[in-house]
């Protein structure tokens, strides 16, 4: 896989609710600033969530790897980078990584994996509503066309 010219960019802090008992960052909040990243990285292209739902479109997720490098502590700020893979079919792969910005160490890596699927029928679908297929080729062409 070419790596992208760039990677999209959502900082975050780690509040209390977010940690466990010990202060270290709670595995499922990784996920959560994942989503956020990525719904951010839409709307950075011009087009709000909401937009392609509407659309009949939900992009769900299936498949999703994470590796925890480092902790991430109560109080610290981190970035989350992501950007999508060149789509190939209906599968779209968008890559992550959480970083402390005061080290900046690499904490988290993690992939996820997400199929367009017809929200009235449930059904994977084979061909996605144009205002969909745009917004996923604007962020190939925003995050590669620098390193092309």
């Amino acid at each position: 896989m070419m790596p992208p010219a760039r990677w999209f960019e959502y900082p975050v802090v780690v509040h209390p609710h977010q940690t466990d008992y010990a202060g270290i960052v709670w595995h499922g909040t990784y996920v959560a600033w994942m989503e956020e990243a990525r719904i951010e990285c839409l709307k950075s292209v011009g087009y709000g969530f909401a937009e392609l739902i509407e659309s009949g479109c939900d992009l769900q997720v299936v498949e999703l790897t994470l590796r925890y490098h480092l902790p991430l502590r109560l109080g610290a700020a981190a970035v989350v980078k992501t950007f999508m893979a060149p789509v190939h079919g209906v599968r779209y792969d968008w890559h992550y990584q959480i970083c402390d910005l005061a080290t900046p160490r690499l904490c988290v890596t993690g992939t996820a994996t997400l199929v367009p699927v017809e929200r009235d029928r449930g059904k994977i679908m084979r061909r996605v509503p144009s205002i969909v297929q745009t917004c996923l080729e604007r962020i190939v062409d925003e995050f590669y066309a620098a390193a092309q």
